[in-house]
């Protein structure tokens, strides 16, 4: 392992210092007007002044002045704008009249000002004449591009290029395009009247609907701003459906315009430095009526758009050329006019919520980015909810230090955990699986409560959660956080990604962790972590559409070295090592994954998709004197067929086969062999009617080698009051089998007896399937309160169980599993707010209501280890200069636990937990886009429970008992890191 994290950190290194010490410096030549030696010094040493300017020359003869510049620093139009400012015209950037009127008689080079003779301006124009206007000027330009999907972003960067751009890049993420251009070759106009004519809306130039109307159904955009879940593969998939993303088109659309409400942002210009600065009293009018406001003190406007229904402002400023700028997106826009008089450039920001959540889709989803994972540590898949209220994550044992995530009150098994829309974090790795996807590699995560859509699967009982990992074919060129905390932790992760030619892209993520730290902080005699050596490396390929097809593929690795135990043992404090209770764990794991997609350009209504993912997984762990030691084989299967005839109907049919072998064998208990061969087949039907309503019912069909056939129908409906208040419901049925070792792996740091209720030898353990109805309502409102948007979400769920495999921890000494007989259920009430008190001040609360049964043996109990009551706040503030504090607060309500009365007196423990609360804090810099250091600390109140071990003193004992934990165990955990980003355009 330390070879391993030796040879990652040297090519680590050696990347870095080959991008950090290459030659970035970029050479300019155009042409600056001036008329003396004065002019040239004025003029070089203006643009000396500039950070990252190497050099600047000036050349009287041509008036070309060469420079060379560091891009990093500043841009060449940053240059220009500063050198016009000091009176030199230059290209689009022309000197202030006021300015220029105060050169020095003999640096005033225009016309109507000069005093030269006739011959002397005779000579000029005759200079002027001789410029070589051939020399390549390369203006950099940044717009936004309307897309969809990844065939969106080859399409647009291919019709850039192909009309004469240098270089095209085009985000996806916030469907800005930079391109690169010589000015004195290409018209910046022409190129976007091309990207139109191939489909993409950009500003004013507009795609004709001849041409929109035969894109394929995932590119069509104009409705909405929202990731394509892609029912085939042959794009980036997201959690969404198909018909989410046309229903969010027809609810946005407005003549291929977005209706807004409202228009409110803020109008910044460029100061002499090349800074932004909030321009005070722009004259702002709603596109074509004449009517509208001016900006504040900070640049802020504001305009009732109610019943103009406008989709354009006209912005005005003295000093500024006034522009016109198309807005087809709901939210605060910033727009900063780049340019002295007259207007180069319009830069217009959307200000997203780092958690987005959608007036328009049917599903209750909502999407965790990138931003809001920066809040916090984030190491993996477990810890990536600390800021999100609606999951929360417990512990389900004092020894392994795996975490659980919980969802609508019920465990993580019944959620269905993705990665990429196809089955991840499953079956065998139900637990260790969450540490298995580090948080550095994700790019976002899309979070469905209720029943989710059939496409995806029929094990989805009471929510779904899909990652997206960072794609080969854009983004960063490379990314590095470092991390280090109190507990000895060290970690390094990273990816790496490179365009091997036009149609293929790869990337290299590789995660590096250890924890030597021996640590005993509430004093029971056990490790509050285990001693860890993780490694988990993937290698992603993505291949761009070449004759209708397009695909990628991918595979990954994971090792996991864990253990823990005795505090003595490890500490070295007693060499009494044979007494010593001790845990530990290897686990391996093998994934590969492919995706082919198929759209025909004759028929772009109609596209198919096949996923593909193999997993074999080796487990081999040992608790005091028990072994558990595990297989897997698993092979997944999904053929997609979608057909979109027209912007009001979807439908969606495919098929699937899903096969599980596997291999257990439990200490005392036995060998447990599990073979399930599941074929399948599903429909879904999406129709929308006058853009407020629309409903998705859904239906599949499984034939399992056990259970026989079983069906899941599903369905889901919306309804908008208006574009800021909607109602949603869901109703559906899920079916999983339990990995009930997997799952409850506290059970081994027990010395409870396993016993087994079975009653049928042919199933998984003898037991039958688990079975769950799954309904909900959703109704979400925002309002305007003080010019800022308050969000108000209500959500209702009830889980009811049909059957249930029931982990009974209720009698002393035994941990027993059997069928439900009786009721089981879960009921989840939750109420979030969400509103910016102040500009750059956000603010978000929520409170839950769990209510959590089950029948263990005769009587009905509420469920053990799970707070009835929660309470959350967030608060995040960011500063100008780019200094971002994050808090989170959480309350925990008390939880019951499991009986110990029959234990003697010194082993037993109260019915219920205390309160407590849980607060968690960071402080991070950034440094422009390459640098992030951050500093933070987990249970700032050092919270912890103290008597999480029964019979600590006695751990081979009957008696002994280290999976009753309900808080932290080890106390307040402060950490610090780095993240370093290299952009394509660096």
């Amino acid at each position: 392992m330390k070879n391993i994290i030796k040879v990652l950190s040297v090519l680590c290194l050696t990347i870095i210092s080959t991008y950090t010490f290459s030659q970035t410096n970029i050479e300019y030549e155009f042409v600056v007007q001036g008329a003396c030696g004065m002019c040239g010094d004025r003029i070089e040493s203006v643009a000396k002044a500039k950070p990252g300017v190497a050099s600047a020359n000036w050349d009287i003869s041509t008036m070309l002045l060469k420079v060379v510049l560091d891009e990093s620093q500043t841009s060449i139009s940053h240059v220009k704008y500063a050198i016009s400012l000091a009176g030199h015209d230059n290209g689009n950037f022309i000197a202030p009249k006021e300015v220029y009127d105060e050169l020095p008689g003999c640096c005033q080079y225009r016309a109507d000002t000069n005093e030269s003779s006739e011959s002397e301006e005779d000579d000029k124009e005759e200079v002027e004449g001789n410029i070589n206007f051939a020399t390549p000027v390369l203006m950099e330009y940044t717009f936004r591009v309307e897309g969809a999907c990844g065939m969106c972003a080859d399409r647009i960067e291919e019709t850039a290029t192909l009309h004469g751009a240098e270089t095209a890049d085009y985000n996806l993420e916030n469907n800005m395009l930079t391109i690169v251009i010589d000015d004195t070759k290409v018209n910046i106009s022409n190129i976007k009247n091309a990207i139109a004519i191939a489909g993409h809306d950009n500003g004013n130039f507009k795609t004709p609907s001849s041409v929109y109307d035969n894109l394929p159904g995932c590119c069509q955009y104009r409705e909405g701003d929202i990731e394509h879940q892609g029912g085939s593969a042959n794009h980036e998939d997201h959690i969404e459906s198909g018909d989410d993303k046309q229903e969010e088109k027809s609810n946005m659309s407005n003549e291929n315009h977005t209706h807004l409400h409202e228009i409110e942002g803020y109008i910044y210009g460029l100061d002499s430095k090349g800074k932004r600065e909030a321009l005070i009293g722009a004259n702002v009018l709603i596109g074509g009526t004449g009517e509208g406001t001016t900006t504040d003190t900070k640049g802020y406007f504001k305009l009732n758009n109610e019943n103009t229904h406008a989709n354009s402002v006209e912005v005005s400023y003295i000093g500024f050329e006034t522009q016109t700028v198309e807005l087809n997106q709901e939210g605060i826009v910033e727009i900063t006019l780049n340019t002295g008089h007259q207007l180069d450039a319009v830069e217009v920001v959307y200000k997203k919520r780092t958690t987005e959540v959608s007036f328009i889709k049917s599903i209750n989803a909502e999407t965790i980015t990138r931003e809001e994972l920066c809040k916090a540590a984030c190491c993996n898949l477990s810890e990536s909810f600390e800021t999100n209220p609606s999951v929360d994550v417990s512990f389900p044992d004092a020894i392994t230090g795996t975490r659980q995530i919980q969802m609508l009150g019920l465990a993580g098994p019944y959620v269905q955990i993705t990665r990429e829309l196809m089955p991840d974090v499953r079956a065998m790795s139900s637990i260790y699986g969450l540490s298995m996807t580090p948080g550095p590699w994700i790019e976002s995560i899309q979070l469905i409560k209720g029943a989710g859509s059939v496409v995806n699967g029929f094990e989805s009982l009471t929510g779904q959660i899909n990652v997206e990992l960072k794609k080969p074919e854009r983004g960063d060129l490379l990314f590095l956080n470092g991390y280090v905390n109190n507990g000895g932790r060290v970690e390094l992760n990273g990816n790496i990604r490179q365009d091997i030619s036009q149609n293929v892209a790869t990337g290299l993520l590789f995660h590096a962790k250890k924890l030597s730290g021996v640590h005993d902080n509430n004093g029971d005699g056990f490790t509050d972590m285990p001693l860890e050596e993780d490694m988990v490396i993937a290698n992603r390929w993505k291949f761009k559409r070449v004759n209708n097809f397009e695909g990628q593929f991918g595979v990954k690795y994971s090792r996991l070295s864990h253990e823990g135990g005795s505090h003595d043992h490890f500490s070295g404090e007693s060499q009494d090592h044979e007494s010593h209770w001790r845990m530990n764990n290897s686990t391996n794991r093998y994934e590969a994954w492919a995706k082919i997609g198929f759209v025909n350009d004759d028929a772009p209504e109609n596209s198919v998709g096949l996923q593909l993912s193999a997993v074999r997984q080796d487990q081999d762990s040992q608790f005091g004197n028990d072994l558990y030691n595990s297989e897997q084989n698993s092979i997944f299967a999904n053929l997609i067929f979608q057909r979109i005839p027209n912007d009001n109907h979807i439908i969606r049919t495919g098929l699937t086969y899903q096969l599980d072998d596997i291999f257990e064998r439990v200490g005392k208990a036995g060998i447990f062999d599990r073979y399930e061969s599941i074929p399948g087949a599903y429909f879904e039907y999406t129709y929308k009617d006058n853009k407020k309503f629309s409903v998705i019912p859904g239906i599949r069909a499984d034939l399992h080698n056990n259970y026989g056939v079983f069906f899941t129908p599903r369905l889901h409906a919306k309804y908008n009051f208006s574009d800021k208040s909607i109602f949603r419901v869901s109703a559906g049925r899920g079916q999983r089998t339990a990995s009930i070792f997997a799952e409850n792996l506290g059970l081994f740091s027990t010395s409870r007896e396993v016993v087994i209720n079975q009653v049928n030898d042919d199933n998984p353990y003898g037991l039958e399937p688990e079975v769950a109805w799954n309904y909900g309502i959703n109704f979400m409102q925002a309002f305007q309160i003080s010019g800022k948007e308050l969000i108000v979400s209500f959500d209702a769920y009830r889980t009811s169980f049909e059957n249930q495999i029931v982990v009974d921890y209720e009698t002393a000494g035994r941990v027993s599993f059997y069928n439900l007989d009786g009721e089981s259920f879960s009921n989840s009430v939750q109420l979030k707010l969400e509103y910016p008190i102040m500009e750059n001040f956000d603010v978000r609360m929520a409170y839950r209501m769990f209510d959590v049964q089950t029948t263990f043996g005769e009587s009905l109990l509420e469920k053990p280890l799970i707070s009835k009551h929660r309470a959350f706040i967030n608060m995040a503030y960011k500063t100008d200069s780019d200094w971002h504090f994050d808090a989170t607060l959480n309350w925990n309500g008390q939880k019951r636990l499991p009986n110990t009365q029959n234990n003697p007196v010194e082993y037993r423990r109260p019915d219920n937990s205390p309160n407590y609360f849980l607060l968690n804090a960071q402080i991070m810099k950034r440094w422009g886009k390459k640098w992030d250091v951050y500093l933070g600390a987990e249970n700032l109140l050092n919270f912890r429970q103290t008597d999480a071990i029964i019979a600590g003193d006695d751990a081979f004992g009957q008696y002994f008992d280290a999976s009753i934990v309900w808080a932290p165990l080890f106390g307040t955990n402060v950490y610090l890191g780095f993240r370093y980003t290299l952009s394509p355009t660096e």
